[in-house]
């Protein structure tokens, strides 16, 4: 699985020890940015890293900011993404399983590393569910087709 990853100069170090560890467990990576802790303007790397997910070059993006707060709404701005904010394990397998969250959103300053790794690798094995889950995401596509005019 090919997982796509971006922050912003708040998120920069948390990005580079994910990466590191999703590689260590076997997945490939794409590092949109940033490459450096100097400030910088987050929609700058988590629109390539969420188009790269609906384009398939990526299976998946976790993207990191200090909130997360404003990633997760830049990403929903894509076409095709479904950005879950996750502050816990249970949020993010739930994104997975009830709304087949394809991008993944994690605040910097609010979890511990040990934490949102476990979180990490959890929402990456959750699978949809399907069922009645699979109404609700076609009507957000409907929604997302009458935006897209």
């Amino acid at each position: 699985m090919k997982i796509a990853l971006a922050s912003d100069h708040r998120g920069f170090k948390l990005k580079n020890t994910l990466i590191k560890f999703l590689e260590s467990h076997g997945y490939q990576t794409v590092d949109f940015g940033t490459h450096s802790e100097d400030s910088c303007d987050y929609p700058d790397y988590v629109y390539p890293a969420s188009v790269a997910v609906r384009a398939g070059e990526a299976d998946r993006a976790v993207l990191i900011c200090w909130t997360g707060n404003g990633t997760v709404i830049a990403a929903n701005k894509v076409h095709g993404i479904r950005a879950a904010l996750a502050y816990n394990l249970k949020t993010a397998v739930l994104s997975r399983q009830h709304n087949d969250a394809n991008v993944l959103v994690l605040p910097s300053s609010f979890l511990k590393v040990e934490t949102i790794k476990k979180l990490v690798i959890a929402w990456l094995k959750a699978g949809f569910e399907g069922g009645r889950h699979l109404k609700r995401l076609e009507k957000i596509a409907k929604i997302e087709e009458k935006e897209n005019v």
